[in-house]
């Protein structure tokens, strides 16, 4: 058994007779009354999405899983093929699987998957990943702001879009937040 300030994205638990995996854990601490983890988790059997509040005070059964390093390698219709890092042995790992992680993958990067029971129940990337700018729409003289945080739309080499400062140019490397998606900054090579 465990607490719930255990509980956070990738850890398999054990609930209502079912493994889950969660996708989402929150802390909440309200001005009144006890504070609380709120849990967003996927059955692993059924594919079924819940919520569940857990207090600060409750415990959790939280399952043993295996961490892998993968390598993406490409997309094939609806499948993603990673390469185990230790055996070499590629796999598939379906689009619902990943979610939203995989408008991040970029061909050649390494991730670490979650196996349980010999099967890939997520994937996990790093919380911030370097992009190569492939376009942005150039500055016009003129577009400032007196907070300096005028954004415009920029796309990643893998066809990402996210929001961007407007001094960002085609070419540049910029660092975005892969759980938010969100721009960081710009970076030298």
């Amino acid at each position: 058994m465990a607490g719930t300030s255990d509980l956070h994205k990738g850890v398999v638990i054990q609930f209502k007779n079912d493994f889950w995996i969660v996708t989402e854990a929150f802390f909440v601490s309200p001005g009144k009354g006890s504070a609380f983890t709120r849990v967003k988790m996927k059955s692993l059997t059924s594919g079924k999405n819940v919520e569940q509040t857990y207090k600060s005070n409750e415990t959790v059964d939280i399952v043993e899983v295996q961490n892998q390093r993968f390598q993406y390698l490409y997309k094939s219709g609806e499948k993603y093929a990673f390469m185990n890092q230790s055996s070499y042995e590629t796999i598939e790992i379906g689009a619902d699987i990943l979610g939203d992680t995989a408008k991040f993958l970029l061909e050649g990067m390494e991730v670490r998957a979650v196996l349980f029971q010999e099967n890939v129940v997520a994937v996990e990337l790093p919380i911030k990943m370097k992009y190569k700018v492939t376009e942005a729409p150039p500055a016009v003289k003129g577009d400032t702001t007196s907070s300096g945080r005028l954004m415009k739309d920029i796309t990643l080499e893998n066809g990402l879009v996210v929001r961007g400062p407007i001094f960002i140019k085609p070419g540049e490397t910029v660092l975005i937040n892969t759980e938010t998606g969100e721009y960081c900054e710009r970076v030298n090579d």
